[in-house]
């Protein structure tokens, strides 16, 4: 028997969601994972596209140490995730597709898609993860389902669901180093045989562990937070043919953003600066970050008998944030003499807040799909988007009182509609057809006003404004062949595009920038097997893309300026596997890797270099008197050549429960931080490792476990600010701790 329960642990180490809601696997195999990339449940064998899947207890792992959703970096092959706002803004990149820029209405290439609703916002897309089902990673365009903003995939989050079945739950608190105190727990609860509840919470809270050594600092200590969130989701099911989800949730973070080093990086190269202590700073501005959002989502399923059904999600969300930090990294300015200054050289003082004051995003969609069991299964359907919002941007005088000197607004309202089908066709039991098309409209219409001139832009310039309407039809057309009852064979062709975006970053500059539609067009193919009797399963796909007009943006600079631009063309090729293995029937091993080479293809396009004496070893040409960086044969910025992760379980069954030990690897190769190359701001290759060990208890009810993250405590600088000084800023060092869970 205690072979019996390690082998149903193993199994959920990569493919199982809450112990309350999975199957169990047979013993000795894998759990069958099911996801749904193709809008219907299925297994993810069956899909003719490049997918990941994590669930279960390795959600559980990598949270273990209150870090936020940039903990999925490099977690599933060829995904990125980075932040210059802290746990607040995150921007993803898949297949090297990303976006840099750190405006609140940026537009991203990955799509962030939770409970079925897409969320658009950047701050949206930090909400946090708690009593997931599973989180899929679709790679590729995803222009046909998931429609505009896709063309790199779409990270697809997918929460524990209600259930009439039974009475349950879960509680899981730790504590940590740096007096880190988390809490995960959900609760499931039964009204009738008709209506069920289930509410979750998560709370992670953090002291502040970063020390200001510049004495008259205003902010003293840093990088501690208390992030909360909760949903509360109800289910009414009154028969087989109706169900209707109601979905409310919340987030309130308080703390630290992102704290930015002055002078961090060694000149010449991208080393750490000699005596670097990553608990120290020295700085005479103002750290601080609140995020509030709520939102609610309502899913209805209809079965209206002559084998269709329609499908009905409603979404509303909303934001407020402010976020607020020393630009530059350090305190004063060379032009106040010797001593005045630090550390390193600093030529001026740089303090400056974004913030939401308002925002609002509502969605629709309304689809209709076939539920027979022929050969033909189809679906059809309709998208509306809505999304309207207010930017703040502030500036302050450090050296003169952190008092504000400036102040600019952005207004953006956007709309789109869509409409949208698939086709799936079982031409043979061997060889199964899918293709789809979805229109879309996209409108923008921005202004954007300096309502206080700061110093370095003292004109008043009026109100600036700009609107942008873009059509487009995306696709994709994909065949399966099934060599075997385990092991299929796909091929897939994928066409999809980014809406045009607008900036107008008025505190930095006169003029707004509008970046037309990007569009891609990607080919891959590729092999899923079930292997050894179910024991082990492999997934190995090949791919290439080519992106035309892609969206850019020009991050710092001299001016710290934000500005879009459209590349002519970004090619991108690579591999992805996704392997997993039921060793023996005590260890379980799962590995990942990706390899992706980028490329931009434009010989005319330049870009402003690094105003902070950075090594550019781009060309250079000068146009209008200004030196810029020519960066056609860049690779795109954090964009890493290869990624790998590697988890190893074992479980040794001891009298009463099982011992347990797991240890999680991550690794990402070097990353250009901006669209030239230099020395200095090219990140270096990170390796992060955790070790988990712990004694499960009373029949898999109670599991207490000891964790570090970090192990080796590698330190990096994972991003810059480049308009200034060598400012940059790193990962989260080594943690540790202890923690407890209860199922019921």
């Amino acid at each position: 028997m205690p072979h019996a329960l390690a082998a149903a642990a193993l199994a959920l180490l990569s493919t199982g969601s809450q112990a309350q809601t999975a199957a169990p696997a047979p013993a000795g195999q894998l759990q069958t994972i099911t996801v749904t990339a193709e809008r219907r449940l299925e297994n993810i064998r069956d899909v003719p596209s490049s997918v990941s899947a994590l669930q279960g207890e390795i959600l559980e792992v990598l949270n273990s140490g209150g870090q936020d959703i940039r903990l999925l970096a490099a977690r599933v092959p060829s995904l990125n995730i980075e932040s210059s706002f802290g746990r607040a803004f995150p921007r993803f990149y898949i297949r090297g597709i990303g976006n840099t820029d750190f405006d609140l209405n940026a537009s991203q290439p990955v799509s962030l898609v939770y409970d079925d609703v897409v969320q658009e916002n950047p701050i949206l897309k930090g909400f946090p993860i708690f009593d997931m089902e599973r989180i899929e990673v679709l790679r590729g365009p995803q222009g046909t389902l998931f429609g505009r903003n896709s063309p790199a995939g779409v990270v697809k989050f997918e929460s524990a669901k209600p259930s009439t079945k039974a009475f349950e739950g879960y509680a899981l608190a730790s504590i940590g180093r740096y007096s880190a105190l988390n809490f995960e727990g959900a609760v499931n609860v039964p009204l009738s045989p008709t209506l069920a509840l289930r509410v979750a919470a998560q709370s992670q809270n953090r002291d502040d562990w970063v020390s200001n050594g510049n004495s008259r600092g205003p902010t003293r200590e840093l990088e501690g937070y208390n992030d909360n969130a909760a949903r509360l989701q109800m289910l009414f099911s009154p028969n087989k043919d109706f169900s209707a989800l109601l979905n409310v949730h919340t987030r309130d973070l308080k703390g630290s953003a992102r704290v930015f080093r002055a002078n961090i990086i060694q000149p010449g190269t991208n080393n750490l600066a000699p005596g670097f202590d990553e608990t120290k700073v020295f700085q005479d501005g103002i750290n601080s970050q609140k995020v509030s959002n709520t939102g609610g989502s309502l899913r209805v399923r209809w079965d209206l008998g002559n084998g269709m059904a329609l499908n009905s999600i409603t979404g509303y969300e909303t934001v407020d944030s402010l976020s607020r930090g020393d630009i530059d990294g350090g305190f004063g300015a060379g032009f106040l003499g010797a001593g005045n200054f630090g550390p390193g050289f600093i030529p001026f003082d740089a303090e400056s807040a974004d913030g939401l004051p308002k925002h609002k995003q509502f969605t629709q969609e309304v689809r209709v799909e076939s539920t027979g069991k022929g050969a033909l299964q189809w679906l059809a359907g309709v998208y509306y988007f809505d999304e309207q919002l207010k930017i703040d941007s502030f500036n302050y005088s450090s050296i003169g009182g952190n008092v504000q000197n400036g102040y600019a607004t952005q207004d953006q309202d956007n709309k789109a509609y869509a409409i949208f089908g698939s086709v799936n066709l079982d031409v043979s039991p061997q060889l199964k057809l899918r293709g789809g098309l979805r229109y879309t409209k996209d409108e923008k219409d921005f202004f954007a006003d300096r309502i206080q001139a700061p110093p370095f832009s003292p004109t008043f310039i009026g109100r600036r404004t700009a609107s942008t309407s873009a059509t487009n039809t995306s696709g994709d057309f994909s065949a399966t062949y099934a060599l075997d009852k385990d092991t299929n064979v796909y091929a897939r062709v994928a066409t999809g595009f980014r809406a045009p975006s607008i900036q107008g970053r008025l505190l930095f500059g006169d003029t707004l920038s509008v970046a037309k539609s990007e569009k891609v067009t990607s080919y891959e193919a590729g092999v899923k097997a079930d292997l050894f009797n179910k024991r082990a399963r492999a997934a190995f796909s090949v791919f290439s893309y080519t992106l035309k007009d892609q969206q850019l943006t020009a991050v710092g600079g001299a001016a710290n300026f934000n500005q879009l631009i459209n590349a002519a063309k970004s090619t991108g090729q690579g591999f992805e596997l996704d392997l997993q293995a039921l060793v023996t029937d005590n260890l379980m091993l799962t590995m990942g890797g990706s390899y992706n080479k980028t490329k931009i293809r434009d010989g005319g396009l330049a870009v402003a270099p690094c105003g902070g004496g950075c090594t550019v070893t781009d060309p250079t040409v000068v146009r209008n008197g200004t030196t810029l960086a020519l960066i056609d044969g860049n690779p795109l910025p954090q964009a890493p050549e290869t990624t790998l992760n590697f988890t190893a379980r074992y479980t040794m069954p001891v009298a009463g429960g099982d011992f347990f030990v797991l240890t999680d690897v991550a690794y990402r190769s070097k990353i250009n931080f901006f669209l030239y190359e230099s020395r200095e701001f090219t990140g270096k290759a990170l390796t992060e490792v955790g070790l988990r060990a712990g004694y499960s208890f009373g029949a898999g009810k109670y599991e207490a476990t000891a964790f570090v993250r970090n192990l080796t405590n590698q330190i990096r600088v994972v991003g810059g600010i480049d308009f200034n000084n060598l400012t940059g800023f790193i990962n989260e060092p080594r943690t540790f701790g202890v923690s407890f869970k209860a199922n019921f």
